[in-house]
């Protein structure tokens, strides 16, 4: 009886020890295969890819773009002396004339009247800007057969939309644009400015004058006029997709290392894509342009085009 009680604890001791070789051998095993992480090892973190751009001092100008005519300061309407039928008109539209000059005719005649024609005389000497009338046309004298203007002094007229005006003062620098000269620009500044708004068009009128006069320049051109109306030297600016807004608080991703830190900015104009930075960063600093939305603060991340996580920009 003795006897089979021992057996019986054997075979039990046996069983447990059997269990547990089969509990912990799996363990065992991966143990053996597979080497232990170093004590105090951070996770492998993949990098977000993103752009930089390089805050940097330039000037920024803000311009307003508007068109305008080439007039000439002075200019004086021609009238007939006579009515009748416009019969020649002498001077072409574009021709220098002098004081006194004929420069068209009028036939007073009637039927069954026969009149000479009455000379139409030049009143100023300068060039032709306007012929509005054909021969043949019907006139009285209160009608103009023709504009002369100074060439030498030429002015540039536009019309400035309400939404604009607010920034117009007298100085204010433009470049003015001709097509007959493709790429050239011609400096000029504002010298009047209407004292009222037209309230039909809802515009003011403005005069600028050449800086420099240009013999190639003709009245009644069409002028591109890109009036600068703020200028701004010497400030620190990044591109305007760099400022994302954080609970209210404007905002740019700085690259620290390899490294996004996120910094609170104050900003100034925007001008042509470029915003203007007035605190938060200093010029040479890099800020992240694209890929901000997949990263916050202290995010892991690779410069477009390197391989590799960057150090400070660098591979």
């Amino acid at each position: 009886m003795k006897s089979k009680t021992v057996k019986g604890i054997g075979i039990f001791i046996g069983t447990v020890i059997a269990a547990g070789a089969l509990f912990f051998l799996p363990s065992l095993l991966a143990g053996g295969n597979e080497p232990q992480a170093a004590a105090g090892a951070e996770p492998a973190v993949s990098a977000v890819s993103v752009k930089i751009a390089e805050a940097e001092i330039r000037s920024l100008r803000r311009r307003l773009e508007v068109n305008g005519d080439v007039r000439s300061v002075q200019q004086v309407e021609v009238f007939p002396e006579a009515s009748g039928k416009l019969a020649s008109v002498r001077a072409v539209l574009g021709s220098s004339v002098r004081r006194g000059e004929i420069v068209a005719e009028v036939d007073p005649s009637r039927p069954g009247v026969q009149f000479m024609r009455s000379p139409v005389y030049a009143p100023i000497s300068g060039t032709v800007s306007r012929t509005p009338l054909s021969v043949g046309t019907t006139v009285s004298t209160g009608d103009s057969v023709m504009t002369i203007s100074l060439a030498e002094n030429l002015e540039v007229m536009a019309l400035i939309p309400e939404g604009d005006i607010g920034g117009l003062a007298l100085g204010l620098k433009a470049d003015i644009f001709l097509r007959a000269f493709p790429g050239e620009s011609f400096s000029a500044a504002v010298t009047h400015i209407a004292p009222v708004l037209d309230p039909v068009s809802r515009t003011k009128m403005i005069t600028l004058s050449f800086d420099r006069p240009d013999s190639r320049i003709n009245a009644g051109m069409f002028a591109r006029i890109a009036l600068t109306t703020g200028t701004y030297d010497n400030i620190i600016v990044v591109p305007a997709e760099a400022l994302i807004d954080r609970f209210g608080v404007t905002a740019v991703y700085v690259l620290n290392g390899s490294r996004a830190g996120l910094r609170e900015v104050s900003t100034g104009v925007t001008i042509d894509r470029l915003t203007e930075i007035r605190s938060g960063i200093v010029s040479g600093e890099k800020v992240i342009v694209q890929g901000q939305q997949f990263i916050s603060d202290g995010s892991v991340v690779r410069v477009a085009g390197s391989e590799g996580v960057t150090e400070g920009g660098a591979r």
